[in-house]
């Protein structure tokens, strides 16, 4: 009896909550609140020509800070589902990686604007009379400035997955799935990571398109910090625009605190590496990992995510998955000669539906005068990603080689990633009209100001990936210079960095839409390129000439891709790798 009752009692003391549980329950709840408060304003009444109101008052930037993060974090978790399911299918299956790749790399040069101008009547059709619509709308908008990075992300981490790693998930006789869960995913949960930080910074550089959408002389203005530095811009307000940096930085410093650094010290038992190596330090981590009643919850979830994994129906046996395969050898030919027959319908049908929409009603002439617009965003882009690089690849080296530094720069970084290059646009229009500057050239550093970070941060997580045996091998063999950085920096960081630069060559030709037609008030600089003819077009209705923009953009994206960063992608895959 006295056993019985002493088990009861240590079981009535774990389940007592002590003064850490307070302390994460109030934290929980305040944000449970928060956004609750906001998503009860995302469906209030809309009619397509209201206008919303919108105060440059700085009490009102605390409600619209919580509506911004709302709709960030929503795309945000359709960007994870995506790049988990989307990414996996690629680098699990060589044909629908030749396919799905390709279309990434299209998809992320697509101006933000080019699917705002697609999807925002089909969201008010699907909403009527609900402000859903336009919120679906900016939140697809933002999903589609997150998700790209992401999911070449994951797919670049499942491919190079180590071999070591592979023959353990055989040694222990592992399913599909559970090796999926249990080797796969860890593996690429670092790098996936930073990819959802720098995602969540790269929403920022677009909110205020989002929020503040201007298609076919409809103005649609979301309550949100992007519909108050679009109104500040326009009304030259200096002072709401140092609000605004004020209110960014406040929130970007919470959800990298009470989010990010949690997700990247916990991340850190993902390394693949046997030897110990210092670890980000988290206070929200550590205030959880001492409570007692959310430490037993924990527990149970974990059960729950073992059962999952585990899972009896997606636990498919070896013989079983032998005969599959044997028979999917058997029958190879034809299911051959169907995907490749079903992709060259698709491709077909595109180009006839590409020849009536556009070419069809546009002369030749501005088919090619468009071509050679983008022939100058090009050179832009490429001149920049080589100067970006030079810079943040040994930035990135030196941050992501120690855990300590890390913690500083993450936010900073994170912060300067998510600042608008609107907010530059003062500055930029000023020093260009003052001493007369050529608007070709000095324009172009704003495309680039929020997709450079995309070569950082990979970097980052590419150094911080190094496994501790490499650098005490290096260290062993007294690898110092040029060397060092040839034979062992680099090689190690290779494949992430192929990762981020293409993601930021692609991010900076949907920047272009911004960078090269510049306003400040009633003064308005444009550059010559692809993204001043599709912003141009955007805001006067001209949908014909939008779309013949942005397939010249593709054309373009691919071309390049297909020459050059592809390439490299398939060296760096084959030879920089721990396979």
């Amino acid at each position: 009896m006295k056993r019985y009752l002493s088990i009861f009692s240590q079981l009535n003391v774990t389940l007592i909550p002590n003064i850490w549980d307070i302390l994460a329950l109030m934290i929980v709840i305040s944000l449970m609140l928060s956004l609750g408060w906001a998503a009860a304003h995302m469906a209030l009444p809309f009619h397509l020509g209201d206008q919303i109101p919108i105060t440059l008052s700085a009490w009102a930037l605390p409600g619209y800070a919580l509506q911004t993060v709302l709709r960030m974090f929503i795309a945000l978790f359709f960007s994870l589902v995506f790049s988990l399911s989307v990414a996996t299918v690629a680098a699990k299956s060589e044909r629908a990686g030749k396919l799905i790749i390709p279309i990434i790399d299209i998809l992320q040069s697509v101006p933000i604007l080019g699917y705002l101008s697609i999807t925002v009547a089909g969201f008010i059709a699907l909403f009527p009379n609900s402000m859903l619509g336009p919120e679906c709308a900016a939140i697809f908008a933002v999903f589609t400035s997150q998700v790209w990075n992401m999911t070449l992300s994951f797919y670049q981490s499942l491919r190079t997955v180590p071999k070591e790693l592979v023959e353990a998930g055989k040694m222990y006789q592992l399913s599909s799935w559970q090796k999926f869960w249990r080797i796969e995913a860890p593996f690429g949960m670092p790098g996936l990571l930073w990819n959802a930080m720098m995602s969540m910074s790269g929403g920022w550089f677009f909110i205020v398109a989002a929020e503040a959408i201007s298609v076919a002389n409809q103005n649609i203005t979301l309550p949100g910090i992007g519909s108050y530095i679009a109104l500040a811009i326009n009304q030259r307000d200096i002072t709401a625009i140092f609000y605004s940096i004020i209110a960014m930085l406040v929130v970007i410093a919470l959800y990298d605190q009470l989010l990010f650094r949690p997700l990247v010290s916990w991340s850190e038992k993902f390394k693949y590496s046997d030897m110990s190596d210092e670890s980000s330090k988290s206070w929200v981590l550590e205030l959880l990992q001492r409570t007692r009643f959310l430490h037993l919850v924990g527990k149970k979830l974990q059960r729950l995510f073992d059962s999952f994994v585990n899972f009896s129906l997606f636990g498919k046996r070896h013989k079983q998955r032998e005969l599959s395969i044997r028979a999917e050898r058997s029958s190879g030919f034809i299911e051959n000669c169907i995907w490749y027959t079903v992709v060259f319908a698709l491709i077909v049908g595109l180009m006839i539906f590409t020849w009536h929409f556009i070419f069809k009603n546009i002369p030749i002439s501005e088919t090619w005068n468009v071509f050679v617009l983008g022939g100058y965003t090009a050179v832009r882009v490429f001149v920049l990603i080589i100067l970006c690089s030079f810079i943040w690849v040994p930035v990135g080296l030196w941050v992501g080689t120690k855990p300590r530094v890390t913690q500083y720069v993450q936010p900073i970084a994170q912060f300067l990633a998510a600042f608008p290059a609107n907010l530059f646009f003062p500055i930029f229009v000023v020093l260009i009209v003052k001493f007369n500057l050529n608007v070709e050239i000095w324009t172009a550093p704003l495309m680039v100001l929020g997709t450079q970070w995309y070569i950082l941060f990979n970097v980052i997580a590419g150094a911080s990936a190094i496994p501790q045996e490499l650098k005490l091998a290096a260290e062993n063999m007294q690898l110092k210079g040029w060397v060092k950085w040839k034979r062992f920096l680099l090689p190690a960081i290779f494949p992430y960095y192929i990762t981020g630069a293409i993601t930021a060559a692609g991010g900076s030709w949907n920047a272009s839409i911004v960078a090269e037609v510049i306003h400040w008030g009633n003064i308005t600089l444009q550059a010559k390129g692809l993204g001043a003819y599709i912003t141009l077009n955007t805001i006067a209705g001209n949908f014909t000439h939008i779309a013949l923009g942005v397939v010249i953009m593709c054309v373009w994206v691919t071309a390049v891709n297909l020459l050059f960063w592809r390439r490299l992608y398939h060296f760096a895959e084959q030879r920089y790798n721990l396979n």
